[in-house]
């Protein structure tokens, strides 16, 4: 079955802060590891947002400070009644204000903190950098911008995976952690490893498919994602199952029809058939390996006409093809 090799894992990465591209440390097809640092970026506004957040939580703080004073008199004032309870539930509630105006300072605070901390960006996985769209100086918008731009794109190649269809009639045949072979023609010759890892568990009513993911490993990177393959699937026959050219079938109104040659006659065999190979089908019923199957014959052939055979050297080991005709 025909399959694309893709990227085990693969990532765009883009920025979540805005600004202007400092410098970059990587370009194409250089390989990074996890957590190595890709680009800076300069952030000029995002680093006023933050000393303006800093200084108004010292205000914030500041005022607490002067709240907490005012509400520990009042209470204290409150037990010796010099002051009223009305008086001393309001120096009480600004006090809970004022805190809570610190604490939201300080979530904003952490908030611009956690943005400046993305003025550097990093590899998130082990990977291969397969495309590079930015430059020093470019402006860069973050990732909650409508249509922002992709950095990088990040591919890990250590591992692929090779996605195929499997006609319906096979799906039965397809088992999670069987091996498979892989051809590609980049290497002519050659074939690689793979395993079944696990298939949709349905078909697709479009194509009457079921898709399957082989994962292929590949430590040295020579296989690149993209690339065309072919997945070689070990599939059981059928029992008791004869494997017959196509043009060897006659499609008659009672049925489908094998011509085999028997004592020097014809005889129009009903076979039944199983699975569709293209330029050959598997005969579950209706032939044995001892029969001897006759090539293109004549739409007139009628059950029981007499046979010559012409050419026994085209006999085969499974189903006896020959070529006959009819005197």
């Amino acid at each position: 079955m025909p399959g694309t090799t893709e990227a085990f894992t693969e990532a765009p990465i883009y920025a979540r802060t805005s600004g202007y591209l400092k410098q970059w440390f990587f370009d194409i097809g250089a390989h990074v590891k996890r957590g190595q640092l890709l680009t800076e970026i300069e952030t000029p506004e995002l680093d006023q947002q933050l000393q303006q957040a800093e200084h108004d939580l010292q205000t914030a703080q500041a005022n607490l400070q002067l709240a907490r004073v005012t509400a520990d008199r009042w209470v204290s004032l409150l037990k010796k009644d010099v002051v009223s309870k009305q008086e001393t539930d309001q120096a009480v509630s600004d006090f809970n204000a004022k805190r809570a105006t610190v604490d939201s300072a300080e979530a904003n605070v952490r908030r611009l903190q956690k943005l400046q901390e993305f003025e550097r960006i990093y590899a998130p996985f082990d990977g291969v950098i397969k495309a590079r769209n930015t430059d020093i100086g470019a402006l860069i918008q973050n990732g909650d911008n409508t249509g922002p731009k992709e950095l990088f794109h990040l591919a890990a190649i250590d591992k692929l995976r090779v996605y195929i269809s499997v006609p319906e009639v096979y799906e039965t045949a397809v088992k999670s952690g069987e091996p498979v072979t892989l051809t590609m023609d980049a290497f002519p010759g050659e074939t690689f490893n793979g395993t079944v890892v696990r298939n949709s568990s349905s078909i697709d009513l479009t194509s009457r498919t079921l898709n399957v993911e082989v994962d292929v490993d590949n430590p040295t990177g020579r296989v690149l994602p993209g690339a065309y393959a072919f997945v070689h699937l070990k599939v059981p026959a059928s029992a008791g199952a004869v494997t017959i050219p196509t043009n060897t079938m006659l499609f008659r109104a009672e049925g489908l029809r094998v011509a085999v040659v028997r004592n020097s006659r014809a005889r129009l065999v009903p076979i039944t058939i199983g699975h569709d190979y293209g330029s050959t089908v598997e005969a579950v019923s209706g032939l044995t390996v001892n029969d001897a199957v006759i090539i293109d014959p004549s739409d007139s052939i009628t059950d029981g006409s007499p046979v010559e055979i012409v050419d026994p050297a085209q006999m085969s080991d499974q189903g006896k093809v020959v070529a006959a005709k009819t005197p």
